[in-house]
């Protein structure tokens, strides 16, 4: 097994910040790969996982020092929706781990990348842009039992942490935090927002104040956002978590789940960094639509930057 970092996730946050990678589905686009299937990114771990590694790799030479898995849609509900068993879909989960440890030693040998594992929300799994809305209809105790099993599959795998991202409400939250309890692995916790609010309507406030004195959670923040949303939830993130903050917007572009495309206009700034940091952001990156050239522009303005207070 390629070897894990000397530091552990939680120590490097701690002397951060940390450079997260960007969209790993735009990256993969770019290298040819066809998305369109229901599993998203994740068909690519059973059928063409090189595909994968490629992907990180070229995240790991524009300077990420922290790469999330391509098991955001990775479920046992999906793959067995295209007929592979459980066995067959706890490897593909446990790969997904294997692969990004791969492309960080190969691209960053001796060098400390980490590896998230990401554990997407329930509405990943429909594949019908839900993710955006939140209110399945399940209770706190069905998304816990739905999360349960892959997170313990991913655990397996030996990430340096869990990233529960582009959660879109507080009751998802809950079960997630509720599926991770005693599982040894520090997580983020990370929801997709629109304004000061998630996006099922809660106050972010509050959202975050959910993560407050769990010690496991290493970080809170926005992911899946506009840079503009993500503005305001950094500080907002900080002063009611009192935890580092993990922000890693999209383009701000917004995601037609019918047309199954883009719209809009590109927004992200890498120089935002200075006014995130200084806002308590120790973890920063990009989501869909940024791409290893604003990520490596990302760490020359986190490289440069020296935030008041800040190491």
């Amino acid at each position: 097994m390629t070897p894990a970092p000397t530091v552990s996730f939680a120590d490097a946050l701690v002397r951060g910040p940390l450079v997260l990678d960007g969209g790993l589905s735009n990256q993969l686009a770019a290298q040819g790969c066809d998305l369109s299937d229901a599993l998203w990114s994740a068909r690519l771990l059973a059928d063409d996982p090189g595909q994968i590694e490629q992907a990180h790799a070229a995240y790991v030479r524009a300077g990420a020092q922290v790469l999330i898995t391509a098991s955001y849609q990775a479920t046992f509900e999906g793959f067995a929706r295209r007929g592979l068993g459980r066995r067959r879909a706890a490897e593909l989960l446990r790969r997904s781990v294997e692969l990004a440890r791969s492309a960080a030693e190969k691209e960053a040998p001796g060098k400390d990348v980490w590896v998230a594992a990401s554990v997407g929300p329930y509405g990943a799994f429909l594949a019908d842009g839900s993710e955006y809305r939140g209110r399945y209809g399940l209770s706190v105790a069905e998304l816990e039992r739905f999360h349960r099993p892959r997170i313990e599959t991913l655990v397996e795998a030996e990430p340096d942490v869990l990233a529960l991202e582009t959660v879109p409400d507080v009751a998802e939250a809950e079960a997630l935090l509720r599926a991770v309890a005693g599982c040894g692995v520090p997580v983020w916790l990370s929801y997709s927002a629109a304004g000061e609010r998630t996006r099922a309507g809660q106050p972010l406030r509050e959202a975050f104040a959910l993560a407050a004195g769990n010690d496991q959670v290493v970080a809170v923040g926005v992911n899946c956002c506009t840079p503009a949303d993500a503005d305001g939830a950094v500080r907002t993130a900080a002063e009611a978590a009192r935890k580092p903050v993990v922000v890693y917007p999209n383009s701000g572009e917004e995601w037609d789940a019918a047309a199954r495309s883009w719209t809009g206009r590109p927004a992200f700034a890498p120089d935002r960094v200075t006014t995130w940091r200084a806002a308590g952001a120790r973890l920063l990156g990009g989501c869909c639509r940024v791409g290893p050239v604003e990520i490596e522009a990302l760490a020359r303005a986190l490289a440069t930057d020296r935030a008041p207070g800040t190491a």
